[in-house]
């Protein structure tokens, strides 16, 4: 069968499974870039590098920002316009966004390198902490470029149908970059440096591989010179729907600005330290969603474009169920094993182990309803309507969660600092499903559709 008949005939639970599981064990092996990099920094280094590596987190969230834009914004495009069976199309998408993520990462590594001492002050970084997170920063920055290569292209990926090569690039990145941590930093000797060169050799090893797919004839669509030619309509057009996506990255760097510095207040270094650790626990339970997320996109973006708005709504149905599934077995497995979690990164250390258990509890105190919130601001994202996917996820990272930042500590200190997550996620969620009550209800009809789904979303 081929992917177009797949994607508009294929019953929806295989479809998603087929799509979702391999995004799903991509996305966690990627989830271990950080992960493996935080467990054998804070055994090998000590929680001042864990801190180190938080405090410059938000400039990394910002190269996934922008990598995202070009990426998801290309993929959920070409995802349409193959359901319109506009193939030329999705090839001119593909070339523009190639030649996007390029540019984009690389001045993004100059501007980086040149103000990172001043941003990670602004990110929270104290005297002790801004050595290691210095180290660390400069030789990811030098490595942007693949990072954007390896994710925005392997989106293309999928999108055109292979989930199982997508998988592969994650794979090779992630094995990679857990054979070299331990060698760098305990048998070389290259402590934070070392976790930093660790990454950047295997995002390389990734961009490679996803390169070879596009270069070497095996890919559905084509890369050709002639695309590689940055068109004003096409940019826009992959801006527009890659928006949504960009900003709730922006908006997470802001948000990890004004937690660390909360943080640095209520805490100090080591409430800093405990952070990176429930951080690294949370991206453990959500990449999955993300995963379902992915697989999801390209059948809801194809049978939107194909009008075929039954099999979106069960596609939405099946990806709420899985997602919802997933997060409850996230929040049991918190509650019954929270200290032995912590401790996976943070041996010997009690105080460190004190805090990141109390905090890890209150955190994700109503996990089981973020499953529903994530895969339906997604699905707006995923239809081409990047203004609402926008607003739904910039309500739980911004609109709800800076707020509760600023207040909440003020009356429960450093608990305070914890509990803004809960809170947002419960303020967003009811949002949200007012939101995609009235779409589904509407799909379909004139009130769902700001544009024709068959119409262009840019012009020749």
């Amino acid at each position: 069968m081929d992917r177009s008949k797949q994607l508009a005939e294929e019953k929806i639970g295989k479809l998603l499974l087929t799509f979702s599981v391999p995004a799903i064990v991509g996305m966690l092996v990627n989830a271990l870039y950080n992960i493996v990099d935080r467990i054998f920094v804070g055994r090998g280094v000590g929680s001042l590098a864990i801190a180190g590596i938080t405090i410059g987190f938000p400039i990394m969230i910002i190269l996934m920002a922008f990598s995202m834009l070009v990426g998801l914004g290309a993929t959920s495009l070409i995802s349409i316009r193959l359901g319109q069976n506009r193939k030329e199309d999705a090839e001119k998408i593909v070339g523009n966004a190639m030649t996007l993520l390029v540019v984009i990462m690389l001045g993004l590594t100059v501007v980086g390198l040149v103000f990172l001492e001043p941003l990670l002050r602004i990110f929270g970084a104290s005297a002790d902490v801004m050595p290691y997170a210095k180290d660390y920063l400069r030789i990811i920055l030098f490595g942007a470029v693949f990072q954007g290569i390896g994710f925005g292209m392997n989106n293309i990926i999928r999108a055109e149908g292979n989930p199982k090569i997508a998988m592969l690039t994650m794979l090779i990145g992630a094995i990679l970059n857990t054979i070299l941590d331990p060698i760098f930093i305990f048998v070389f000797n290259w402590g934070i440096q070392g976790a930093a060169l660790a990454t950047i050799i295997s995002q390389a090893a990734s961009s490679i591989w996803v390169l070879s797919h596009f270069l070497s004839g095996r890919s559905t669509l084509k890369v050709y010179k002639e695309n590689l030619r940055l068109k004003i309509d096409v940019v826009l057009s992959i801006f527009s729907i890659g928006f949504a996506p960009f900003m709730m990255q922006l908006a997470a760097s802001a948000v990890t600005a004004v937690l660390n510095n909360q943080l640095a207040v209520y805490g100090g270094d080591i409430a800093i330290s405990a952070m990176g650790i429930v951080n690294s626990i949370s991206t453990i339970i959500l990449m999955p969603i993300f995963g379902i997320n992915q697989g999801s996109q390209p059948i809801i973006g194809f049978n939107y474009g194909a009008g075929q708005f039954n099999r979106v709504k069960q596609t939405l149905r099946y990806a709420i169920t899985a997602a919802t599934a997933l997060v409850v077995l996230g929040f049991f497995l918190i509650r019954l094993l929270p200290v032995q979690l912590i401790t996976l990164f943070a041996q010997g250390d009690q105080t460190l182990i004190d805090i990141g258990t109390n905090g890890l509890k209150i955190f994700f105190a109503v996990l089981p309803i973020i499953g529903f919130q994530i895969v339906s601001a997604n699905y707006f994202q995923a239809i081409g309507k990047p203004k609402q996917a926008a607003i739904l996820s910039l309500s739980r990272q911004v609109l709800f969660l800076i707020p509760a930042l600023l207040i909440l500590p003020r009356y429960f200190e450093l608990n305070g600092v914890w509990m803004a997550s809960p809170v947002s996620d419960i303020l967003s969620s009811v949002v949200t499903g007012i939101w995609i009550l009235l779409e589904i209800k509407n799909l379909g009809t004139n009130k769902a559709t700001e544009k024709n789904p068959t119409k262009p979303l840019y012009q020749e």
